[in-house]
Parts: C-alpha cells; structure tokens; sequence
C-alpha cells in the first residue's frame, strides 16, 4: 500500500506566515490606536484642569481679593462720607453687602474646588474665619460713626481705631490668605501646562511613530499576498490602509490642534485674565487707600506710601515718590513696566492706559486739595472725580479682561471638541479597520483547509 506523501513544508507554512505577518499588523494598528487614546487622554486632562478645575479655581479666588479690597475700601469711604453724603452712604453700604455676599460666595466655590487639598481647604476656613471678625469690627465701626453724626471727614478718634484693627486685619491677614489661594491653584495651572507642553508633544510623536509601522505592516501583508498568491492587491486591505493612514492624519493632527490649544489657553488666555483679575484686585485696593488717607491722620504717610507701591505695582515707573510718579505717568511714556506693562498692547490696552492716567491725574488733584487743608474740598473730590475716573479705568480693565477670557474659553472649546469628535470616531475606526483585515486574509487562509 503507498504511503502518502508529505505536504510541501513551503506549502505547509503559509498559512503560518499569514498568521504571524497578520498578527504583527494587528498589533501594530494596536499600538497606534493606543497610542492615540493616551496621547488624548493626557491632552484632555491638561484642558481640564486648566481650562475647568484649576483655571476657574485661580480666577475666583483672584475675584475674592478683589471683593475683599472693595469691602474695605466701601467701609472706609463711608466713615469718611459722614452725615454729607447720605445718597452717596447708602450706594456704598450697598456695595459693601453686594461684595460681602459675593466674597463668601467666592469662599464656598474654592471650598468646593479646593477638592482633597487639605491646605487650601484650611486657608478657605481661615479666611471664612477672619472674614466673620472682620465683619464685627466694622460693623462696630459703622455704628460708632451713625452715632457720632460727624461732618464730612476724619471720623471722630473711637471710630478710626475701631476701624483700624478691621483693616489691619483685611490687609496683614485676609488678602494675604486670598492672594496665597491664587498661587496655590496658579501653581497648579503652571505644573499642569509645563508638564503638557512636554508631554503631548512626546506623544504626538509616538502617535505617527506607531501610525508609519502599522501602514508598513499592512503593506508588507498586502506584499506578502500578492506575491504568494500571484494576485493584485486585495480592495479590503486596500481599504485599510488609507483608512488607517487618514486615522494617523487626524489623530496627530487632534494632538497638534490640543497642543496650541493648551498654549494658546495658558499664554494669551489664561496668564492675562489672571494679571488682569490681580491688577484690577490691587487697583480697587489702592483707590481704598485715598479714603484711609483722609481718614486716618496718623497713618497719612503711610497710606500714601502704600498707595505708591500699589500703584508701581500696576504700572511701574522710577519714581521716587508719588509727585514723581504722578508726572511721569501724565508725561505719557510708554517706557513702564509693571503687571499692565504687557497688557497693553492694542485698542483696548490703550483705553486702560489712558483711563489709568486720568485715574492718576485725578488723584494728583485729590492729593493738592489736602495738602491745602481744603478738607471739605478733598473729600468732595474723592467721592467724585477720583471715584468716576477710577470706574472708567476699572471698566476699560474688565473691557480688556473679556478679551482674554474670550480668547481662554475659544481655546479650551477648540481642543475639548477636537477630542472629542476624535473618541466618537475611534471606536467605529478601530472597528472598520479590523474587519478590514479580516475580509482581507480570511480568504487567503480559507485556501489552505
């Protein structure tokens, strides 16, 4: 009886080869799709937490510090109103309880962003805390100056002790603890986008590195097929690879449009609402400090010193004093630095350099008006001019601030939506390019059984 002769090895091989050639490109398409969810992952958590989490967190607590500015500089516009103003007393009071409400509303939202951060959480705490104090000095204060029914004014010697330990305890311990959560969550911001900007690019990379191996393998299996088979290219595994060469196209080009995104979010966006939120926070603290002028006689010089310092940190110029730095101001040179220094830049930058000089010529003339002993006189032009041209300036910042905010909110849109019009498509790509490859070789193998 013959015996039966053994397949070809050559013969009994293929099927192997296509096996071995076929897992390779699955792997490698593997790779790729990995590749692109992590690369996406990483890019959505940058957009998140500065575009959702962190971002907002430094924002509102830069809002706290100016809320908590403008309820002292309220307070202090009141005591020196006295019985003269009466319209002008209850608009203050009014603000005072507006800013109030809204700072502890401010306090509740970094609470609730603050997340597991025990530290920023005891900071909120302490500053719920000392704002409850803060409170019943003023208050106190308040009700000692009804009673006194003072003229326009210093108020009498109990009120503005009572009222300094208030402000006292506003600047030396509330607006440091404020000014601390908004480095906390900036730090965040910063640490999150230096690690992206390495990050996604890295990845990026990665994505078109694992995209050209998974093209190569399935040519090298379309190759392998049509020289075994002695046939043209099979359309299915044609199909695929375009398919999966238009994936590596929009996949890198997702993280390329996240990476500007980020960039764009943090540098123009974020970085300016953020110097925008502290120079308006400063500028409302430092217009407080022309009614502790007037009040506070003994502290005169050093609110005036106060209010330089502030006013060189909005807009910096070498002055030795407030006469110097009142004239180089209206001297109109844009040689200055300071955190406005790069914002203004454009129209409405330029609204804020000119509505910031009329602030400043508004306070030069305040300031003359005291010096003469022209008390009555100085408090009229500190509840009027001083107070419009200082709503002017702080207007065209919130003007210049939106700008910004537009730009932070376009970016963060951009790169969330790019991604995810990216996760709805990788699933049905993932899975078109799979039976792809099966339609492809599963005919093949068919052959050998």
């Amino acid at each position: 009886m013959p015996v039966p002769s053994a397949p070809l090895p050559v013969r009994r091989s293929v099927p192997g080869r296509i096996r071995v050639i076929s897992g390779i490109t699955v792997a490698s398409l593997a790779l790729l799709f990995v590749a692109l969810a992590v690369g996406s992952a990483s890019a959505r958590d940058g957009l998140r937490i500065i575009g959702r989490d962190a971002g907002p967190q430094v924002v509102a607590t830069a809002g706290l510090y100016l809320a908590l500015s403008d309820m002292d500089a309220q307070v202090a516009n009141v005591l020196v109103m006295g019985q003269g103003y009466p319209q002008q007393r209850q608009e203050a009071l009014a603000r005072y309880e507006e800013q109030r409400a809204g700072a502890n509303r401010t306090l509740l939202q970094a609470f609730e962003l603050s997340g597991d951060n025990a530290a920023e959480r005891r900071t909120v705490q302490s500053v719920l805390d000392g704002l409850g104090k803060y409170e019943r000095l003023t208050g106190q204060a308040l009700l000692l100056d009804e009673r006194s029914k003072h003229a326009a004014g210093p108020p009498p010697d109990e009120v503005v002790r009572t009222y300094r330990q208030a402000t006292d305890l506003m600047r030396l311990v509330l607006l440091p603890q404020a000014y601390n959560l908004t480095l906390e969550s900036g730090t965040i911001v910063r640490r999150t986008y230096d690690d992206k900007a390495v990050i996604v690019p890295l990845l990026r990379i990665a994505v078109v590195l694992a995209g050209l191996i998974a093209l190569g393998c399935l040519i090298w299996l379309q190759v392998f097929l049509a020289r075994r088979f002695r046939r043209v290219f099979g359309p299915a595994l044609l199909v695929a690879t375009a398919t999966t060469a238009v994936a590596l196209a929009f996949g890198a080009s997702v993280l390329a449009q996240d990476e500007d995104a980020l960039r764009t979010a943090k540098a123009a966006g974020f970085d300016s609402v953020l110097t925008l939120a502290k120079t308006r926070a400063i500028s409302n603290s430092l217009q407080g400090d022309q009614s502790r002028y007037l009040l506070d006689k003994e502290r005169a010089d050093t609110y005036e010193h106060t209010y330089l310092d502030k006013s060189l940190s909005v807009l910096y110029y070498d002055a030795g004093n407030l006469s110097t730095y009142h004239s180089a101001v209206a001297g109109g040179s844009k040689d200055f630095l300071g955190m406005l220094g790069p914002e203004l830049v454009g129209k409405k930058g330029e609204e804020v350099l000119k509505e910031y000089r009329s602030f400043q010529a508004a306070d030069a003339a305040f300031r003359r008006l005291v010096a003469d002993g022209q008390t009555n006189e100085a408090v009229a032009e500190r509840l009027d001019p001083v107070m419009t041209a200082f709503g002017s300036y702080d207007r065209a910042l919130m003007a210049l601030a939106k700008t910004h905010q537009d730009v932070f909110k376009r970016a963060i849109d951009t790169g969330e939506g790019a991604l995810d019009t990216l996760w709805r498509l990788l699933p049905y790509v993932i899975g078109a390019i799979g039976l792809l490859v099966i339609a492809g070789v599963w005919p093949r193998l068919k052959e050998y059984r």
